[in-house]
């Protein structure tokens, strides 16, 4: 990469907005791997002939974009490149993760038997005062927290055997283990999502700041027979998650 001022060009294009072109032509093609610091303010401002104010914005567009971190007193780090999830498309975490190259893991904060929330109840067609089984588990990506996901289980599905213990949940996919003990392929879902910020407990688990932005997934999945299976309420990790769809004009 050309660092110094005859790398702009004369052009509409802010000078910011060139400058965070470059750098973000350097991390996608690997000129910046994941870890590795990016040049100061102080440097890009030398390098380019640019204002302090100049070079923040352009480090400003790459944190927005989740290509970098910056915390003060460490500098500006790489990130792991972002999952995209299409929104059309449903699979289990691990399944997506195996799709993008990722080794999935799991660490489970709790498994037991609850009464759910209203919603979690009424979404599950469940009786007055019947339980949901009810989990609460670390979704990770090569060892890196991705997401933290609460989850009810409808009681039914256990009827001819026990839910899945802490160890099951620690080994592998929640789907994949319904399949294959209780007989219940996850065939679809309804899925909303929205935009929060983390809370104290939210932004521990997830190893972020508290008040970083994060993506919140509330799921009802069914069975083939469109009967209603898990209710999930996902919190996602904005700076590594994305969601995409594919919009057609009628």
């Amino acid at each position: 990469m050309q660092w110094n001022q005859q790398a702009l060009v004369a052009s509409s294009q802010p000078l910011w907005v060139q400058i965070a072109e470059r750098l973000r032509h350097e991390i996608e093609f690997g000129g910046f791997k994941q870890g590795d610091l990016l040049p100061s303010e102080a440097a890009l401002n030398e390098a380019f002939g640019v204002s302090r104010t100049t070079a923040r914005s352009a480090l400003d567009k790459l944190e927005q974009e989740g290509l970098i971190s910056r915390r003060a007193g460490k500098g500006s780090v790489v990130l792991p490149p972002q999952v995209i999830q299409p929104l059309s498309q449903m699979s289990s975490f691990a399944e997506d993760m195996r799709r993008r190259g990722f080794t999935a893991s799991y660490k489970t904060l709790s498994a037991r038997m609850v009464t759910p929330p209203a919603e979690v109840a009424a979404a599950l067609q469940l009786v007055e005062n019947e339980k949901a089984y009810a989990i609460s588990r670390l979704l990770n990506a090569d060892g890196q927290p991705m997401a933290l996901v609460y989850s009810w289980l409808k009681p039914g599905l256990f009827d001819q055997h026990a839910p899945p213990s802490i160890a099951n949940l620690d080994r592998e996919s929640l789907y994949a283990w319904l399949e294959q003990h209780c007989n219940c392929r996850i065939a679809g879902a309804q899925e909303t999502i929205g935009a929060a910020l983390a809370n104290a407990e939210l932004a521990r688990r997830l190893k972020v700041a508290k008040g970083s932005a994060s993506l919140v997934a509330r799921r009802l999945s069914h069975d083939e027979q469109k009967q209603p299976v898990e209710y999930a309420v996902v919190h996602y990790r904005a700076d590594r998650y994305s969601f995409a769809i594919e919009l057609v004009r009628s």
